[in-house]
């Protein structure tokens, strides 16, 4: 049986302005949404304008992460990227993600997407980790990276 307070609606952050509310509100849900399927034109453009309008908090926020050493997480997902680019590029005997059209990138995607192929990218991931945190240091001692 349901009581009166638990129909009542609970302010998590009191004092705060209702704007900065739904904001942080609006941010959170954005971050928890994964999307499974590709963006459409109108999708990409909307990002676009986006990214242009928050560039320099986005320009700070690059210079903040660079001044800190990485996160085993954030190692870790660089590791996954950079062996997904490597099957990538297996995959398309040495064409770049870049030189790809749209169609193609997609469809490989979608392949690069597959159970099968998530543990192939897990496994060169974890062989890859070492590499990615050794340059990590490097960078850090402020080494040439060559």
């Amino acid at each position: 049986m349901l009581k009166f307070k638990d129909l009542i609606t609970v302010d998590y952050a009191p004092g705060e302005p209702d704007e900065i509310k739904y904001r942080r509100h609006r941010k959170r849900r954005a971050m928890d949404e994964t999307p499974d399927e590709a963006l459409s034109m109108a999708q990409r453009l909307k990002k676009a304008r986006d990214f242009k309008r928050n560039r320099a908090k986005i320009a700070l926020g690059r210079k903040r992460a660079a001044r800190r050493v990485a996160s085993k997480e954030v190692l870790q997902k660089r590791a996954k990227r950079a062996a997904r680019n490597k099957i990538l590029l297996k995959l398309t005997k040495d064409i770049p993600r870049g030189e790809l059209t749209i169609a193609r990138k997609a469809e490989i995607e979608k392949r690069l997407d597959k159970p099968e192929m998530k543990t192939r990218i897990d496994r060169l991931a974890k062989k890859m980790f070492p590499l990615i945190r050794k340059a990590e240091m490097q960078r850090k001692r402020g080494g040439s990276s060559e």
